[in-house]
């Protein structure tokens, strides 16, 4: 239990956010490696489709779709999510020059982490507080005591509620950025 929120969530959240920019660094490198980089243009389609099903969750969470288990699409938002970012953070890594597309990347990569932090963040360190209490009102602490000792750990968690805040916003800024960068490339494109 002497265990802070910071080591026990934090870190692991960082190191799954970092899996995914390692995970962009090594696909990219390996498509170059090959001679394949001009996969990495075309990878922005899929990605983007797999992000747009992903939405299925949130479809059936405000009730406009009523088919499919929530836990089950929460965890299908996660990982078609996880996967579609990767391939747009590939397909971004084939040297964009406009601004717009790296407005939509940054909008996605702040969703995402927007995303998880409300979902894996915030349950684990809403049960680990609960848990820190219980362990210390076992214990005969006072309430003044547990107070002193979950200060920080409260603290955090309560920061960490604002997340939904940031969370809708950003996707919508991301979803209207995207949106404008795919019309520009239809609009810009060599249809020869």
């Amino acid at each position: 239990m002497n265990r802070s929120i910071v080591r026990r969530e934090i870190v692991p959240f960082l190191l799954l956010f970092g899996s995914l920019i390692v995970a962009t660094a090594i696909t990219d490198a390996l498509l170059h490696a090959f001679g394949l980089y001009w996969i990495g243009r075309w990878l922005g389609i899929p990605g983007t489709i797999l992000i747009l099903l992903s939405f299925s969750y949130s479809m059936r969470k405000r009730k406009l779709i009523n088919s499919g288990n929530p836990k089950t699409l929460l965890r299908l938002h996660e990982v078609l999510t996880w996967i579609g970012a990767l391939m747009i953070l590939v397909h971004a890594g084939v040297h964009v020059y406009a601004i717009l597309p790296w407005l939509a990347l940054l909008a996605m990569l702040v969703t995402l982490a927007s995303g998880m932090t409300g979902q894996y963040l915030l349950g684990r360190s809403r049960r680990d507080l609960v848990a820190k209490r219980e362990f210390h009102a076992d214990h005969g602490d006072s309430p003044a005591t547990i107070d002193k000792e979950v200060f920080w750990d409260a603290v955090t968690v309560d920061t960490m509620k604002q997340w939904r805040a940031v969370h809708f916003p950003i996707t919508l800024a991301f979803g209207v950025l995207g949106l404008a960068h795919i019309l520009s490339i239809f609009l810009f494109w060599q249809w020869k």
